[in-house]
């Protein structure tokens, strides 16, 4: 079972939901980033997802990726990015996601990519513009180094298609609550519900929903359909108008609530 597994299953066990942070390395510098992270964990995020910087982010929305524009302008790198996440595991035993593009991977070259994230401590590897129907790019290597290729489900996916993603899935499903990039909205969460349910039917793996989520009365609304949260923008935006202690405070809050109305 690996570490985003145990720690979801954990939860799950105690009837609690689980809370999973993003964060873009480097923004606004690589050191406010691990920060934040450390902030955040204490605040009681279970997971922390890491940006790696792209100029072309498909799947974010314009909070996120004005924050990967900025990162690239501060310097922001692959190598960099595997940096921090060396320097987070100096502190911290928290299970690590990074998020990415499928041409900084090849870019860097999928194996070494892998092997030397692996190397650094990291759990997961979450890539949006990899297909399923393309994740050989990656899937040996990470079921060699033992780190997670987190599948995406969203709600217009077919049954079908969700079996085929449910039989390699490890670490956590990604249910994207709508269609469209991320950012804070509201969103009606029973549109993804159909699909959860074919999940849990042909998968034990943990369930995550992000997209559009904003504080702690959307994370609740979000968790009555599964078993963690993800929120991105809002942490993002916060940490640009309130620093690492606005992130500290906003996790705070979506963890309370979680807790108190979701438990």
């Amino acid at each position: 079972m690996s570490r985003l597994n145990d720690r979801l299953t954990q939860l799950q066990a105690q009837g609690r939901k689980g809370l999973i942070v993003y964060l873009t390395a480097g923004y606004p510098a690589m050191d406010t980033t691990l920060e934040a992270v450390l902030a955040a964990e204490a605040a009681g995020a279970d997971i922390v997802e890491i940006g790696i910087p792209f100029s072309d982010p498909i799947a974010d929305g314009p909070v996120i990726q004005k924050a990967a524009t900025v990162a690239l302008k501060a310097g922001a790198t692959t190598a960099k990015a595997l940096e921090l996440i060396r320097k987070i595991r100096r502190h911290s035993t928290i299970p690590l996601a990074v998020m990415t593009y499928v041409n900084t991977i090849l870019s860097y070259g999928p194996a070494e990519f892998v092997r030397n994230f692996k190397a650094a401590g990291l759990d997961g590897v979450i890539v949006p513009d990899l297909p399923p129907e393309e994740a050989g790019l990656l899937q040996g290597s990470c079921d060699e180094a033992g780190v997670d290729l987190i599948k995406f489900v969203a709600p217009t996916s077919t049954p079908d298609r969700i079996k085929t993603i449910c039989q390699r899935a490890g670490g956590f499903i990604y249910c994207i609550s709508s269609t469209g990039v991320t950012g804070v909205r509201a969103v009606d969460y029973r549109s993804i519900a159909a699909a959860i349910r074919t999940v849990r039917d042909n998968t034990g793996v943990p369930v995550a929903i992000g997209f559009g989520i904003g504080g702690p009365e959307a994370a609740c609304e979000a968790a009555k359909y599964a078993d963690a949260v993800i929120v991105g923008s809002a942490v993002i935006e916060r940490l640009g108008s309130g620093g690492v202690e606005g992130v500290r405070e906003l996790v705070q809050s979506i963890r309370r609530g979680l807790d108190k109305e979701c438990g």
